[in-house]
C-alpha cells in the first residue's frame, strides 16, 4: 500500500529505482502557478508576435532604432517559445531527454545574451541620436544595423555552443536520476560569459544612459523656450528624439532590473551548476521580462497602439496597407 504513493511522486514511476522524485504542491498552489505561467506565456506570444508584425509590415516603421527593438521582440517571442517548458519544470521533471536539456540550455543563454546584445545597441543608437544628433543620419543606417543584428546573434550562438561544447559531447554526464536537467560549467567558463554577457555590456549600457541622461536633461531645459526642437550648442535634436531615449530607457531599467537576479547567482563556489527545477523562479523572472516590453511599447509608443489596431481589424490585409501611415 506504501508504493503506490511513492510511484506518484516519481517523474518516471515505471522507474522506481532511477527516476527522480517530483516536487509535490498543493493542487490550489499547482493550478494557480501552471494558469499564471500560461497567461504571462500567451501574452509574451501575442505581444512581441505584434511587434514583430508591426515592424515587418509598415514601410514606416522601418527605422534603425526600430530595427533593434525587432531584434529585442524576436528574442522576446523566443522567450515565450522556452517558457513552454517551465510549465513543466515546475513539477521538477525533465521529460525531453538529455539532448534536449543541453540545447535548452544553449538557446536560453544564446537568446539572453542576444536580448542583452540589443540593449547595447539600443543604448548605442540613443547615444548617437541624443549627443551626435547632425551625423545621426550618417553614423545610424539600417543597412549598418542590420549588419550589427546579424553580428549580435552569430557572436552568442557561436560562443555559446563552445561554451557547452563538452554538454554536446555528452549529454545527461551530470544527471543524478532520469527526469533530471543539470548542467555543469566551469569557474572559467562561468566568469568569461559573466563577464562578456552582462557585466561588459551592462558597463556600457549603464555608461551610454548616464551620458544620455546629462545632455537629455540639458536640452529638455532648453525646450522651455523652443517647442518641437531644442538647439545646443551647434546641434538639434527633435523633442521626439528625447521621448524615444525616456521610453527605451525605461525598457532598459526594467531589463536590468529583471536580469540581475539571474545573473547573480551565476557564479558560486568553485563550480556553477544550475539545475533547471532550482532556479526556475529566477528564470522565469527573467522571462517575464520579455511580458513586459511590448506592453511599454504599448503605454508610450502611438504608432504601436495604431498599429495593434490595423493588426487586430485585418487591415493589413488590404492592399498597399504597408504604405500606411503609422507615425
Amino acid at each position: 500500500m506504501m508504493a503506490m504513493p511513492e510511484q506518484a511522486a516519481l517523474c518516471f514511476p515505471l522507474l522506481v529505482n532511477t527516476s527522480c522524485i517530483r516536487t509535490t504542491r498543493p493542487p490550489s498552489v499547482a493550478a494557480l502557478s501552471y494558469m499564471l505561467l500560461s497567461a504571462i506565456i500567451l501574452i509574451t506570444f501575442t505581444l512581441n508576435l505584434l511587434v514583430i508584425i508591426s515592424i515587418s509590415h509598415f514601410k514606416q516603421l522601418r527605422t534603425p532604432t526600430n530595427l533593434l527593438l525587432l531584434s529585442l521582440a524576436a528574442s522576446d517571442f523566443l522567450v515565450g517559445f522556452l517558457m513552454l517548458f517551465q510549465l513543466f519544470l515546475l513539477d521538477g521533471c525533465w521529460f525531453f531527454g538529455d539532448v534536449m536539456c543541453v540545447v535548452y540550455y544553449i538557446l536560453d543563454y544564446v537568446i539572453t545574451s542576444a536580448s542583452i546584445g540589443s540593449m547595447v545597441l539600443i543604448s548605442v543608437d540613443r547615444y548617437v541620436a541624443i549627443c551626435d544628433p547632425l551625423h545621426y543620419p550618417i553614423k545610424v543606417t539600417q543597412i549598418r544595423v542590420q549588419i550589427c543584428v546579424f553580428l549580435c546573434w552569430s557572436a552568442s550562438l557561436v560562443f555559446h555552443c563552445l561554451c557547452f561544447f563538452d554538454a554536446l559531447k555528452q549529454p545527461g554526464k551530470f544527471n543524478t536520476c532520469v527526469g533530471e536537467c543539470v548542467i555543469v560549467v566551469t569557474y572559467a567558463v562561468g566568469m568569461t560569459d559573466l563577464f562578456f554577457s552582462f557585466i561588459g555590456p551592462l558597463t556600457v549600457i549603464v555608461v551610454l544612459y548616464m551620458r544620455v541622461f546629462v545632455v537629455a536633461v540639458s536640452k529638455v531645459r532648453a525646450m522651455r523656450s523652443h517647442v518641437g526642437i531644442v538647439t545646443l550648442r551647434g546641434t538639434t535634436v527633435k523633442s521626439s528624439e528625447l521621448k524615444a531615449a525616456r521610453t527605451l530607457g525605461v525598457v532598459v531599467v526594467v531589463f536590468i532590473a529583471c536580469i540581475m537576479p539571474y545573473f547573480c547567482i551565476a557564479i558560486s563556489g568553485q563550480d556553477v551548476a544550475l539545475n533547471a527545477s532550482s532556479s526556475a523562479f529566477i528564470i522565469c523572472l527573467f522571462y517575464f521580462n520579455s511580458c513586459l516590453n511590448p506592453l511599454i511599447y504599448a503605454i508610450f509608443y502611438p504608432w504601436f497602439r495604431k498599429s495593434i489596431k490595423l493588426i487586430v481589424t485585418l487591415q493589413i490585409l488590404k492592399p498597399d496597407s504597408s504604405q500606411a501611415r503609422i507615425m
